[in-house]
């Protein structure tokens, strides 16, 4: 955290950049008002890097753009009826908004744009006092009409206005709270936290699209699971993601088993450490984050309580990759990403099995082809899965999963693993056998698929060999 003196001269140096000064000065010579907003503002004071320009003016969008087009190397209105103009001013990408009350009317899943009048009227409608600040340029005034350096000062999370108020404004600023109090590391001050927990049914007023985003832009900060923590906790998650909060199974005095719930979380944290230690992937990465925490939601409606005090969770995977499509599909994630979601929760127990014996070449080979373009994701999710507090297991599980990534890179080396396919292709199989286009050719690719996952690479020739030996084993049972 930055002193007050401090934030002020990162300030001041910000305000002095080409793009910048640029924009002020325009702005001033046509009579308008601007101001640097928000994020901007607030990483001053933290100390953190400034890597989005965002401002707020009097000016009307059309005259936003009157403005900033002799300046810009480009601009563009696609966020024009909200009052959003962009634009890549001395080569740095910039937002400016017309001056926000923005307001809910109760049954509609969308704000209302009203452009208001004046800045402080902006910022008191913002959804923190952390966010509602402003640097007036070029004066290089601070404005901060709610307290929002205090805040910042408290590590503390409050509403400009009463949270009551802020909240029906905009029910998404409560999503927001559990992102910002992840990614800034901030307590949520009690009457806010209060209201999230009176008010969370409210948020079915908004879109499945903003939770969506909002959900996604928690769990791609660096500590997500405080955030996650509060939305369970004020019961928010019930209503957009009910099947974490689910996972906060009952445990009797008679039938033992570990904590779901915590387990979950901390699969997520061990997930995110992998993740950023293995870097073979780009980081963050939503589709590991998204299986670390839903990876074992099958197990509510899996789970028996069996004879001796054993409870078990048979077939939780298939159940969970059923429920997590489910649910991904209802908040509108992308086919891409709930592909990869669920194939990684149908794979997470897999390897578990290894540990305990070790596999054929022929177990190694199918783990890859079913993995696919997942297999490093796979990687880390069942690493990540392994919180046993028994030194012993957990190391014998590292150890074993070291091996079979050796294994993995020995096969893939002698056998092209990544791309395993049978040495003849459907074109082959049609001249070999005389065959036309159609499911016969398939069910004869499959057929070899098996041979070499099986076996390895044999040869052309013994595919061939394999081939007509099948089908006139085929033929003779007809």
């Amino acid at each position: 955290m930055q002193s007050v003196a401090e934030a002020l001269a990162r300030l001041g140096e910000l305000a002095a950049s080409p793009t910048v000064s640029k924009l002020a000065a325009a702005f001033e010579r046509a009579g308008f008002e601007l101001a640097l907003v928000g994020g901007p503002v607030r990483d001053a004071f933290l100390g953190r890097a400034v890597n989005d320009l965002d401002f707020t003016t009097d000016a009307t969008p059309d005259e936003i753009l009157t403005v900033v087009k002799p300046i810009s190397e480009a601009h563009w209105d696609i966020g024009r009826a909200f009052g959003t103009i962009g634009a890549k001013v001395a080569g740095e990408t910039v937002e400016i908004t017309t001056y926000r009350a923005d307001a809910y009317d109760g049954d509609s899943r969308k704000p209302d744009v009203v452009f208001g009048s004046s800045l402080d009227d902006d910022l008191g409608r913002r959804d923190f006092t952390v966010n509602a600040l402003a640097l007036r340029l070029p004066k290089l005034e601070l404005v901060d009409p709610s307290g929002g350096v205090e805040d910042l000062l408290a590590k503390t999370l409050r509403t400009p206005s009463a949270p009551e108020i802020s909240f029906g404004d905009d029910p998404l600023r409560m999503l927001r709270a559990a992102r910002f109090s992840a990614q800034l590391g901030f307590e949520v001050e009690d009457g806010t936290r209060a209201a999230m927990t009176e008010l969370a049914d409210q948020i079915d007023r908004i879109s499945a699209e903003r939770v969506r985003d909002e959900l996604s832009k928690l769990l791609l900060t660096a500590a997500p699971t405080g955030g996650i923590r509060l939305l369970v906790e004020s019961g928010l998650a019930e209503r957009v993601i009910p099947e974490i909060p689910a996972l906060r199974l009952e445990v009797d005095e008679h039938h033992h088993h570990k904590d779901v719930y915590e387990h979950s979380l901390t699969v997520l944290e061990q997930a995110i450490d992998y993740e950023v230690a293995r870097g073979n992937l780009d980081s963050p990465d939503l589709v590991v984050r998204l299986a670390a925490l839903m990876h074992d939601i099958g197990k509510p409606a899996t789970r028996r309580l069996e004879k001796g005090g054993v409870v078990s969770f048979h077939h939780h995977d298939v159940v969970g990759a059923k429920l997590a499509r489910k649910r991904l599909r209802a908040l509108r994630f992308d086919n891409d990403t709930i592909a990869a979601v669920t194939r990684l929760i149908e794979l997470h127990l897999r390897f578990f099995g290894y540990a305990d014996a070790a596999w054929t070449d022929s177990a190694v080979r199918r783990y890859v082809r079913d993995a696919g373009d997942q297999l490093e994701r796979l990687h880390i999710l069942t690493r990540a899965d392994v919180t046993t507090r028994n030194r012993r297991k957990a190391d014998r599980l590292g150890f074993a999963y070291d091996d079979l990534e050796e294994r993995i890179a020995v096969l893939a080396e002698e056998e092209e693993l990544a791309a395993v396919r049978p040495e003849l292709d459907g074109a082959d199989i049609m001249r070999l056998l005389d065959l036309k286009p159609g499911p016969i050719v398939g069910e004869a690719y499959r057929y070899l698929l098996e041979v070499r996952l099986d076996e390895g690479p044999i040869g052309p020739d013994a595919a061939e060999q394999r081939l007509r030996a099948w089908w006139d084993a085929r033929d003779a049972d007809a």
